[in-house]
Protein backbone atom coordinates (compact mmCIF):
# COMPACT_ATOMS: atom_id res chain seq x y z
CA UNK A 1 0.00 0.00 0.00
CA UNK A 2 2.64 2.40 0.81
CA UNK A 3 4.64 1.86 -2.27
CA UNK A 4 1.11 2.37 -4.23
CA UNK A 5 0.83 5.57 -2.45
CA UNK A 6 4.30 6.47 -3.21
CA UNK A 7 3.57 6.22 -6.61
CA UNK A 8 1.11 8.30 -6.97
CA UNK A 9 2.44 11.09 -5.27
CA UNK A 10 5.53 10.61 -7.97
CA UNK A 11 2.84 10.86 -10.59
CA UNK A 12 1.00 14.01 -9.02
CA UNK A 13 4.23 15.69 -9.08
CA UNK A 14 4.86 15.28 -12.71
CA UNK A 15 1.30 16.17 -13.75
CA UNK A 16 2.35 19.32 -11.81
CA UNK A 17 5.77 19.98 -13.62
CA UNK A 18 4.95 19.57 -17.69
CA UNK A 19 7.53 17.81 -19.40
CA UNK A 20 9.44 20.43 -22.01
CA UNK A 21 9.67 18.48 -25.44
CA UNK A 22 12.38 19.95 -27.73
CA UNK A 23 11.33 20.37 -31.13
CA UNK A 24 13.45 18.34 -33.85
CA UNK A 25 13.42 19.37 -37.62
CA UNK A 26 13.71 16.04 -39.80
CA UNK A 27 15.34 16.76 -43.84
CA UNK A 28 16.17 13.99 -46.14
CA UNK A 29 17.82 14.94 -49.17
CA UNK A 30 18.99 11.90 -51.80
CA UNK A 31 19.83 10.59 -55.63
CA UNK A 32 18.90 8.43 -58.14
CA UNK A 33 21.16 7.11 -60.11
CA UNK A 34 20.97 5.69 -63.78
CA UNK A 35 24.04 4.77 -65.72
CA UNK A 36 23.63 2.61 -69.16
CA UNK A 37 27.50 1.75 -70.30
CA UNK A 38 29.31 -0.44 -73.08
CA UNK A 39 32.66 -0.47 -72.85
CA UNK A 40 36.22 -2.75 -72.24
CA UNK A 41 38.23 -1.81 -69.22
CA UNK A 42 40.43 -4.50 -69.57
CA UNK A 43 43.88 -3.91 -70.96
CA UNK A 44 44.65 -7.20 -71.35
CA UNK A 45 43.00 -9.25 -74.13
CA UNK A 46 44.22 -12.90 -74.05
CA UNK A 47 46.15 -14.83 -71.80
CA UNK A 48 47.57 -17.96 -74.03
CA UNK A 49 44.71 -18.91 -75.66
CA UNK A 50 41.70 -17.57 -72.82
CA UNK A 51 40.42 -14.45 -72.74
CA UNK A 52 40.91 -12.37 -70.15
CA UNK A 53 37.75 -10.76 -69.42
CA UNK A 54 34.51 -12.65 -69.83
CA UNK A 55 32.22 -9.89 -68.80
CA UNK A 56 29.63 -8.54 -70.88
CA UNK A 57 30.38 -4.92 -73.00
CA UNK A 58 26.93 -3.59 -72.17
CA UNK A 59 26.00 -3.10 -68.69
CA UNK A 60 22.96 -0.89 -67.02
CA UNK A 61 22.96 0.03 -63.54
CA UNK A 62 20.83 1.98 -60.93
CA UNK A 63 21.47 3.08 -57.24
CA UNK A 64 19.62 5.02 -54.58
CA UNK A 65 21.27 7.48 -52.55
CA UNK A 66 19.32 8.46 -48.90
CA UNK A 67 20.21 10.68 -46.34
CA UNK A 68 18.20 11.80 -43.42
CA UNK A 69 19.52 14.40 -40.59
CA UNK A 70 17.18 15.12 -37.41
CA UNK A 71 18.54 18.48 -36.60
CA UNK A 72 17.38 19.77 -32.87
CA UNK A 73 19.24 23.08 -33.01
CA UNK A 74 22.57 24.11 -34.72
CA UNK A 75 24.26 23.07 -31.75
CA UNK A 76 22.70 19.76 -31.88
CA UNK A 77 21.98 17.01 -34.94
CA UNK A 78 22.17 13.59 -36.04
CA UNK A 79 22.75 11.87 -39.63
CA UNK A 80 21.69 8.76 -41.13
CA UNK A 81 22.87 7.50 -44.64
CA UNK A 82 22.00 4.70 -46.58
CA UNK A 83 22.33 3.26 -50.25
CA UNK A 84 20.58 0.74 -52.53
CA UNK A 85 22.84 -0.50 -55.10
CA UNK A 86 24.73 -0.64 -57.29
CA UNK A 87 22.03 -2.56 -58.82
CA UNK A 88 22.98 -3.60 -62.36
CA UNK A 89 20.10 -4.34 -64.13
CA UNK A 90 19.37 -8.36 -64.58
CA UNK A 91 21.51 -9.29 -61.80
CA UNK A 92 20.14 -11.26 -58.92
CA UNK A 93 22.65 -10.98 -56.06
CA UNK A 94 22.61 -7.07 -56.75
CA UNK A 95 18.81 -6.93 -56.54
CA UNK A 96 17.81 -6.58 -60.01
CA UNK A 97 16.71 -10.04 -61.59
CA UNK A 98 13.36 -10.44 -62.09
CA UNK A 99 11.20 -10.59 -58.98
CA UNK A 100 13.81 -7.94 -57.14
CA UNK A 101 13.64 -9.42 -53.66
CA UNK A 102 17.00 -9.31 -52.76
CA UNK A 103 18.50 -7.52 -49.59
CA UNK A 104 20.52 -4.47 -50.87
CA UNK A 105 20.31 -1.79 -48.41
CA UNK A 106 23.44 -0.42 -47.07
CA UNK A 107 24.34 1.39 -44.21
CA UNK A 108 26.71 4.14 -45.49
CA UNK A 109 27.01 6.74 -42.51
CA UNK A 110 25.13 7.24 -38.90
CA UNK A 111 26.60 10.14 -37.05
CA UNK A 112 25.98 13.11 -34.69
CA UNK A 113 27.10 16.21 -34.45
CA UNK A 114 27.62 18.50 -31.57
CA UNK A 115 28.77 21.54 -30.11
CA UNK A 116 30.42 21.74 -26.88
CA UNK A 117 28.51 24.25 -24.74
CA UNK A 118 30.41 27.87 -24.17
CA UNK A 119 32.97 26.51 -26.65
CA UNK A 120 33.83 26.68 -30.65
CA UNK A 121 34.84 22.87 -30.47
CA UNK A 122 32.60 20.91 -32.65
CA UNK A 123 32.15 17.17 -32.70
CA UNK A 124 30.97 14.38 -34.88
CA UNK A 125 30.75 10.54 -33.69
CA UNK A 126 29.96 7.53 -35.53
CA UNK A 127 30.18 5.86 -38.35
CA UNK A 128 30.87 9.13 -40.98
CA UNK A 129 32.62 10.14 -44.64
CA UNK A 130 36.11 10.68 -43.66
CA UNK A 131 38.95 13.02 -45.68
CA UNK A 132 41.80 14.10 -44.82
CA UNK A 133 43.16 17.41 -46.82
CA UNK A 134 43.66 17.54 -50.51
CA UNK A 135 44.27 19.61 -53.24
CA UNK A 136 45.35 19.24 -57.02
CA UNK A 137 44.45 15.36 -58.13
CA UNK A 138 42.45 13.89 -55.43
CA UNK A 139 43.12 12.32 -52.02
CA UNK A 140 45.87 9.64 -51.96
CA UNK A 141 46.03 8.61 -48.48
CA UNK A 142 42.66 8.36 -47.05
CA UNK A 143 39.53 10.33 -49.27
CA UNK A 144 36.23 10.05 -49.03
CA UNK A 145 36.47 7.18 -47.09
CA UNK A 146 33.25 5.58 -44.77
CA UNK A 147 34.53 4.72 -41.09
CA UNK A 148 33.74 4.52 -37.67
CA UNK A 149 35.56 7.45 -36.03
CA UNK A 150 35.57 10.86 -33.41
CA UNK A 151 36.37 14.00 -35.00
CA UNK A 152 36.84 17.42 -32.98
CA UNK A 153 37.48 20.20 -34.33
CA UNK A 154 37.99 23.69 -32.72
CA UNK A 155 38.14 27.11 -34.59
CA UNK A 156 40.53 29.39 -33.41
CA UNK A 157 39.19 32.32 -35.76
CA UNK A 158 37.78 32.96 -39.24
CA UNK A 159 41.55 32.00 -40.59
CA UNK A 160 42.97 29.15 -38.42
CA UNK A 161 41.19 26.04 -36.50
CA UNK A 162 42.07 22.27 -35.84
CA UNK A 163 40.65 19.36 -35.91
CA UNK A 164 42.03 15.89 -34.27
CA UNK A 165 39.99 12.57 -35.65
CA UNK A 166 40.56 8.62 -34.26
CA UNK A 167 39.28 6.57 -36.78
CA UNK A 168 38.84 2.56 -36.23
CA UNK A 169 38.69 0.86 -39.55
CA UNK A 170 39.00 -2.23 -38.87
CA UNK A 171 38.21 -4.75 -35.34
CA UNK A 172 37.07 -7.90 -34.77
CA UNK A 173 37.06 -9.45 -38.20
CA UNK A 174 38.17 -13.15 -37.80
CA UNK A 175 36.37 -15.37 -39.48
CA UNK A 176 36.37 -19.47 -39.42
CA UNK A 177 39.22 -19.38 -42.36
CA UNK A 178 41.66 -17.68 -40.28
CA UNK A 179 42.01 -21.03 -38.40
CA UNK A 180 44.71 -19.74 -36.19
CA UNK A 181 43.57 -19.60 -32.66
CA UNK A 182 44.67 -15.64 -32.51
CA UNK A 183 42.37 -13.93 -35.00
CA UNK A 184 40.63 -12.51 -32.30
CA UNK A 185 43.59 -10.84 -30.45
CA UNK A 186 45.75 -8.02 -31.70
CA UNK A 187 43.51 -7.32 -34.19
CA UNK A 188 42.33 -3.75 -34.40
CA UNK A 189 43.62 -1.27 -36.46
CA UNK A 190 43.31 2.77 -35.53
CA UNK A 191 44.31 6.02 -36.99
CA UNK A 192 44.79 9.25 -35.42
CA UNK A 193 44.99 12.53 -37.24
CA UNK A 194 45.88 16.19 -36.55
CA UNK A 195 45.16 18.75 -39.37
CA UNK A 196 45.98 22.34 -39.26
CA UNK A 197 44.02 24.40 -41.99
CA UNK A 198 44.96 27.95 -42.42
CA UNK A 199 42.74 30.58 -44.57
CA UNK A 200 44.05 33.81 -45.73
CA UNK A 201 43.03 36.44 -48.28
CA UNK A 202 44.38 34.56 -51.29
CA UNK A 203 45.92 31.80 -50.22
CA UNK A 204 45.27 28.89 -48.29
CA UNK A 205 46.95 25.48 -47.02
CA UNK A 206 46.30 22.38 -44.21
CA UNK A 207 49.21 20.48 -43.00
CA UNK A 208 48.44 17.32 -41.25
CA UNK A 209 50.08 14.07 -39.82
CA UNK A 210 48.33 10.73 -39.34
CA UNK A 211 49.68 8.42 -37.06
CA UNK A 212 48.46 4.45 -37.18
CA UNK A 213 48.75 1.06 -35.27
CA UNK A 214 47.50 -2.07 -36.93
CA UNK A 215 47.97 -5.28 -35.06
CA UNK A 216 49.43 -8.22 -36.22
CA UNK A 217 46.21 -10.32 -36.97
CA UNK A 218 44.00 -7.18 -38.18
CA UNK A 219 43.94 -9.10 -41.41
CA UNK A 220 43.28 -12.54 -40.93
CA UNK A 221 44.37 -15.15 -43.49
CA UNK A 222 43.10 -18.49 -44.66
CA UNK A 223 45.26 -21.43 -44.16
CA UNK A 224 46.99 -21.32 -47.38
CA UNK A 225 48.02 -17.32 -46.10
CA UNK A 226 45.90 -15.63 -48.82
CA UNK A 227 44.01 -12.86 -46.89
CA UNK A 228 40.61 -12.53 -46.15
CA UNK A 229 38.76 -10.04 -47.82
CA UNK A 230 36.84 -8.07 -45.56
CA UNK A 231 37.25 -4.60 -47.59
CA UNK A 232 35.82 -4.03 -50.93
CA UNK A 233 37.75 -3.48 -53.86
CA UNK A 234 40.70 -5.05 -52.10
CA UNK A 235 41.24 -2.41 -49.54
CA UNK A 236 44.18 -2.13 -48.15
CA UNK A 237 45.37 -5.55 -48.84
CA UNK A 238 47.13 -3.83 -51.90
CA UNK A 239 47.56 -0.62 -50.84
CA UNK A 240 49.77 -1.33 -47.43
CA UNK A 241 50.82 -4.38 -48.81
CA UNK A 242 54.90 -4.62 -50.73
CA UNK A 243 53.95 -7.07 -53.05
CA UNK A 244 52.45 -5.57 -55.66
CA UNK A 245 51.08 -8.45 -57.14
CA UNK A 246 49.61 -10.65 -53.98
CA UNK A 247 48.51 -7.99 -51.74
CA UNK A 248 47.93 -10.31 -49.06
CA UNK A 249 51.59 -10.20 -47.38
CA UNK A 250 51.09 -7.74 -44.57
CA UNK A 251 52.35 -9.25 -41.65
CA UNK A 252 54.83 -12.33 -42.05
CA UNK A 253 56.59 -14.38 -39.44
CA UNK A 254 57.40 -12.17 -36.63
CA UNK A 255 56.84 -11.51 -33.16
CA UNK A 256 55.91 -8.06 -33.09
CA UNK A 257 52.48 -7.36 -31.73
CA UNK A 258 51.57 -4.25 -33.31
CA UNK A 259 53.22 -2.50 -36.53
CA UNK A 260 52.88 1.27 -36.44
CA UNK A 261 52.00 3.43 -39.76
CA UNK A 262 52.42 7.22 -40.80
CA UNK A 263 51.39 9.83 -43.20
CA UNK A 264 51.78 13.55 -43.92
CA UNK A 265 50.49 16.10 -46.09
CA UNK A 266 50.92 19.50 -47.24
CA UNK A 267 48.24 20.41 -49.58
CA UNK A 268 48.68 24.32 -50.81
CA UNK A 269 46.04 26.41 -52.74
CA UNK A 270 47.29 30.08 -54.59
CA UNK A 271 44.35 31.96 -55.72
CA UNK A 272 46.02 35.76 -55.28
CA UNK A 273 46.81 35.70 -59.08
CA UNK A 274 43.03 35.48 -60.69
CA UNK A 275 42.04 34.59 -62.84
CA UNK A 276 44.97 31.88 -62.31
CA UNK A 277 44.62 29.64 -59.76
CA UNK A 278 47.69 27.33 -58.51
CA UNK A 279 47.31 24.17 -56.15
CA UNK A 280 49.76 21.81 -54.76
CA UNK A 281 49.89 18.83 -52.49
CA UNK A 282 52.79 16.63 -51.39
CA UNK A 283 52.45 13.75 -49.48
CA UNK A 284 54.21 10.64 -47.69
CA UNK A 285 53.80 7.54 -46.22
CA UNK A 286 55.55 4.71 -44.28
CA UNK A 287 54.46 1.56 -43.22
CA UNK A 288 56.93 -0.68 -40.14
CA UNK A 289 57.66 -3.89 -41.35
CA UNK A 290 56.41 -6.39 -39.22
CA UNK A 291 58.00 -9.50 -40.65
CA UNK A 292 58.99 -11.32 -43.73
CA UNK A 293 57.26 -13.81 -46.48
CA UNK A 294 58.41 -15.78 -48.77
CA UNK A 295 57.94 -15.02 -52.48
CA UNK A 296 58.47 -16.56 -55.55
CA UNK A 297 60.83 -15.50 -58.30
CA UNK A 298 60.01 -16.39 -62.48
CA UNK A 299 57.74 -18.90 -61.63
CA UNK A 300 59.51 -20.68 -58.52
CA UNK A 301 63.33 -20.56 -59.84
CA UNK A 302 64.07 -19.35 -56.50
CA UNK A 303 62.76 -18.01 -53.76
CA UNK A 304 63.05 -14.30 -52.35
CA UNK A 305 62.91 -13.53 -48.79
CA UNK A 306 60.82 -10.23 -48.78
CA UNK A 307 60.44 -7.28 -46.53
CA UNK A 308 56.76 -6.14 -45.63
CA UNK A 309 58.13 -2.52 -45.37
CA UNK A 310 56.49 -0.04 -47.38
CA UNK A 311 57.94 3.80 -47.63
CA UNK A 312 57.03 6.40 -50.46
CA UNK A 313 56.22 9.95 -51.46
CA UNK A 314 54.06 11.47 -53.97
CA UNK A 315 53.81 15.34 -55.00
CA UNK A 316 50.63 16.67 -57.61
CA UNK A 317 50.39 20.28 -59.15
CA UNK A 318 47.93 21.81 -61.00
CA UNK A 319 47.55 25.20 -62.85
CA UNK A 320 44.41 27.07 -64.22
CA UNK A 321 43.39 30.10 -66.10
CA UNK A 322 39.52 30.61 -65.42
CA UNK A 323 37.74 32.05 -68.75
CA UNK A 324 34.31 32.87 -69.70
CA UNK A 325 33.67 29.25 -71.26
CA UNK A 326 35.65 27.41 -69.53
CA UNK A 327 38.68 26.85 -67.83
CA UNK A 328 42.03 25.60 -69.45
CA UNK A 329 44.46 23.90 -67.06
CA UNK A 330 47.76 21.69 -66.88
CA UNK A 331 48.78 19.26 -64.23
CA UNK A 332 51.04 16.56 -63.53
CA UNK A 333 52.48 14.45 -60.25
CA UNK A 334 55.58 11.85 -59.52
CA UNK A 335 55.26 9.02 -57.26
CA UNK A 336 58.30 7.18 -55.86
CA UNK A 337 58.20 3.23 -57.16
CA UNK A 338 59.68 0.48 -56.32
CA UNK A 339 64.09 -0.29 -56.81
CA UNK A 340 63.12 -4.00 -58.25
CA UNK A 341 63.40 -5.91 -55.24
CA UNK A 342 61.10 -6.88 -52.26
CA UNK A 343 63.82 -8.24 -49.88
CA UNK A 344 63.67 -4.49 -48.71
CA UNK A 345 60.29 -3.90 -49.56
CA UNK A 346 57.99 -1.37 -51.60
CA UNK A 347 59.38 2.30 -52.24
CA UNK A 348 55.65 3.00 -53.28
CA UNK A 349 53.61 5.13 -51.47
CA UNK A 350 51.47 3.15 -48.90
CA UNK A 351 47.46 4.44 -48.80
CA UNK A 352 44.34 3.65 -46.68
CA UNK A 353 41.63 4.37 -49.25
CA UNK A 354 43.16 6.78 -52.12
CA UNK A 355 40.95 8.92 -55.07
CA UNK A 356 42.85 9.81 -57.63
CA UNK A 357 40.64 12.13 -59.59
CA UNK A 358 42.84 14.37 -62.27
CA UNK A 359 40.99 11.91 -65.25
CA UNK A 360 37.97 10.58 -64.94
CA UNK A 361 38.53 6.62 -66.97
CA UNK A 362 41.88 5.80 -64.88
CA UNK A 363 40.67 8.36 -62.30
CA UNK A 364 37.27 9.42 -60.53
CA UNK A 365 37.36 12.91 -61.68
CA UNK A 366 33.50 12.51 -62.99
CA UNK A 367 31.12 14.05 -59.69
CA UNK A 368 28.48 11.04 -60.89
CA UNK A 369 30.12 8.01 -60.40
CA UNK A 370 28.88 5.45 -62.93
CA UNK A 371 30.79 1.76 -62.54
CA UNK A 372 32.90 2.16 -65.04
CA UNK A 373 35.48 4.46 -64.70
CA UNK A 374 38.39 4.35 -61.48
CA UNK A 375 40.31 1.57 -62.89
CA UNK A 376 43.22 2.65 -61.38
CA UNK A 377 42.74 5.09 -58.67
CA UNK A 378 46.16 5.44 -57.25
CA UNK A 379 49.15 7.22 -58.37
CA UNK A 380 51.63 4.94 -56.14
CA UNK A 381 54.44 4.17 -58.99
CA UNK A 382 53.66 6.25 -61.16
CA UNK A 383 53.68 10.13 -63.05
CA UNK A 384 52.32 11.60 -64.94
CA UNK A 385 51.07 14.81 -66.94
CA UNK A 386 48.27 15.95 -68.75
CA UNK A 387 46.19 18.88 -70.02
CA UNK A 388 42.28 19.86 -69.72
CA UNK A 389 39.53 22.29 -70.87
CA UNK A 390 37.03 21.95 -67.86
CA UNK A 391 32.96 22.79 -67.67
CA UNK A 392 33.54 24.19 -71.57
CA UNK A 393 29.83 26.36 -71.77
CA UNK A 394 28.49 26.73 -75.14
CA UNK A 395 25.16 26.82 -74.93
CA UNK A 396 23.14 27.06 -71.64
CA UNK A 397 22.84 24.20 -69.38
CA UNK A 398 25.50 22.35 -70.96
CA UNK A 399 28.80 22.19 -69.89
CA UNK A 400 31.67 19.83 -71.54
CA UNK A 401 35.24 18.92 -70.22
CA UNK A 402 38.04 17.66 -72.67
CA UNK A 403 40.89 15.94 -70.61
CA UNK A 404 44.24 14.13 -72.13
CA UNK A 405 47.32 12.48 -70.01
CA UNK A 406 49.79 10.14 -70.34
CA UNK A 407 50.60 7.94 -67.59
CA UNK A 408 54.18 6.79 -66.55
CA UNK A 409 55.48 3.96 -64.18
CA UNK A 410 58.27 4.84 -61.74
CA UNK A 411 58.61 1.19 -60.74
CA UNK A 412 61.86 -1.12 -62.30
CA UNK A 413 61.54 -3.18 -64.65
CA UNK A 414 62.95 -6.18 -62.48
CA UNK A 415 59.92 -6.19 -60.21
CA UNK A 416 57.96 -8.46 -63.40
CA UNK A 417 60.04 -11.03 -61.81
CA UNK A 418 57.54 -11.24 -58.84
CA UNK A 419 54.43 -11.70 -60.78
CA UNK A 420 53.37 -15.47 -61.64
CA UNK A 421 50.82 -17.15 -63.26
CA UNK A 422 48.22 -16.16 -60.69
CA UNK A 423 48.20 -12.91 -61.82
CA UNK A 424 48.78 -13.29 -65.57
CA UNK A 425 45.85 -11.19 -66.06
CA UNK A 426 46.17 -8.82 -63.28
CA UNK A 427 48.69 -6.43 -62.83
CA UNK A 428 46.34 -3.87 -60.84
CA UNK A 429 43.64 -3.50 -63.93
CA UNK A 430 40.27 -5.90 -63.02
CA UNK A 431 37.21 -5.40 -63.56
CA UNK A 432 36.30 -3.76 -60.45
CA UNK A 433 38.50 -0.29 -58.85
CA UNK A 434 41.62 -1.64 -58.03
CA UNK A 435 42.97 1.04 -55.22
CA UNK A 436 46.27 -0.04 -55.99
CA UNK A 437 46.20 1.37 -59.13
CA UNK A 438 47.90 0.43 -62.16
CA UNK A 439 51.44 -1.48 -61.94
CA UNK A 440 53.30 0.63 -64.14
CA UNK A 441 57.09 -0.36 -64.94
CA UNK A 442 59.59 2.24 -66.35
CA UNK A 443 59.25 0.92 -69.91
CA UNK A 444 55.43 1.03 -69.80
CA UNK A 445 53.26 4.27 -70.44
CA UNK A 446 49.79 4.80 -71.34
CA UNK A 447 47.33 8.08 -72.47
CA UNK A 448 44.27 8.39 -71.74
CA UNK A 449 41.40 10.67 -73.00
CA UNK A 450 38.30 11.93 -71.54
CA UNK A 451 35.41 13.39 -72.91
CA UNK A 452 32.23 14.23 -70.48
CA UNK A 453 29.35 16.19 -71.26
CA UNK A 454 26.63 17.29 -68.75
CA UNK A 455 23.04 18.76 -69.61
CA UNK A 456 20.81 20.43 -66.91
CA UNK A 457 17.51 19.33 -68.01
CA UNK A 458 15.71 20.86 -64.93
CA UNK A 459 16.93 22.25 -61.82
CA UNK A 460 17.20 18.68 -60.10
CA UNK A 461 17.79 16.65 -63.12
CA UNK A 462 21.26 15.77 -64.88
CA UNK A 463 22.10 14.04 -67.89
CA UNK A 464 25.68 13.07 -69.01
CA UNK A 465 27.24 11.31 -71.58
CA UNK A 466 31.11 10.21 -70.52
CA UNK A 467 33.41 8.99 -73.04
CA UNK A 468 37.26 7.60 -72.66
CA UNK A 469 39.89 5.82 -74.37
CA UNK A 470 43.30 4.68 -73.09
CA UNK A 471 45.89 3.81 -75.42
CA UNK A 472 47.71 0.79 -73.99
CA UNK A 473 51.95 1.05 -74.02
CA UNK A 474 52.74 -1.74 -71.88
CA UNK A 475 55.91 -2.80 -72.65
CA UNK A 476 55.15 -6.51 -73.53
CA UNK A 477 58.70 -7.22 -73.53
CA UNK A 478 59.20 -6.72 -70.40
CA UNK A 479 56.02 -8.47 -68.87
CA UNK A 480 57.08 -11.73 -70.72
CA UNK A 481 59.49 -11.77 -68.34
CA UNK A 482 57.45 -12.57 -65.49
CA UNK A 483 56.75 -16.21 -64.30
CA UNK A 484 54.27 -17.14 -67.17
CA UNK A 485 57.56 -17.71 -69.03
CA UNK A 486 58.30 -20.46 -67.09
CA UNK A 487 54.66 -21.36 -66.66
CA UNK A 488 53.49 -21.38 -70.48
CA UNK A 489 50.94 -18.76 -71.77
CA UNK A 490 51.45 -15.63 -73.13
CA UNK A 491 50.05 -12.20 -72.39
CA UNK A 492 48.22 -9.92 -75.24
CA UNK A 493 47.19 -6.37 -75.32
CA UNK A 494 44.48 -4.37 -75.91
CA UNK A 495 43.05 -0.58 -75.32
CA UNK A 496 40.62 0.02 -73.00
CA UNK A 497 37.53 1.98 -73.61
CA UNK A 498 33.73 3.35 -72.80
CA UNK A 499 30.87 5.28 -73.40
CA UNK A 500 28.33 6.32 -70.67
CA UNK A 501 25.27 7.77 -70.74
CA UNK A 502 24.02 8.85 -67.11
CA UNK A 503 20.84 9.94 -65.18
CA UNK A 504 20.95 11.91 -61.86
CA UNK A 505 18.06 12.70 -60.04
CA UNK A 506 18.62 15.14 -56.58
CA UNK A 507 16.19 16.33 -54.40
Amino acid sequence: MNRILSLLCLLSLALCHPFTVQAVDFKMKGQWQFAFSAGDNNLVDTVGDRKADSEDTFHARQRLRLQMDAVASPALSGTVFFEIGQLMWGNNSSGAALGADQTVVKLRQAYTDWTVPGMPLRVRMGIQNINLPKKAGGGMVMDNMDAAAVTASWCFNDAVSLTGLWVRPFNDNATAASGDGTSSYLDNMDLFALILPVRQDGWDMSPWVMFGLRGKNTFPSTADGSAVKIWKDGMPHYTLSSDPFGGAHLVGDTDKAWGSMFWAGLPVGISAFAPWNFELDINYGYVEAMGRYDIPVRGGQRMDRASTRREGWLAMALAEYRLDWGTPGIFGWYASGDDGSLKNGSERMPSIDPWSKFTSFMGAANPYPTGYNDLGSNYAGTWGIGVRLKDMSFLPDLKHTLRVACWNGTNSTGMVKYAQSRDAWNYGFDNNPNKAGMYLTTADHLLEFNLDSYWKVYENLTAGLELGYIVNGFDKDTWQKDGRDWLGPSMSRQDAWHATLYFGYSF
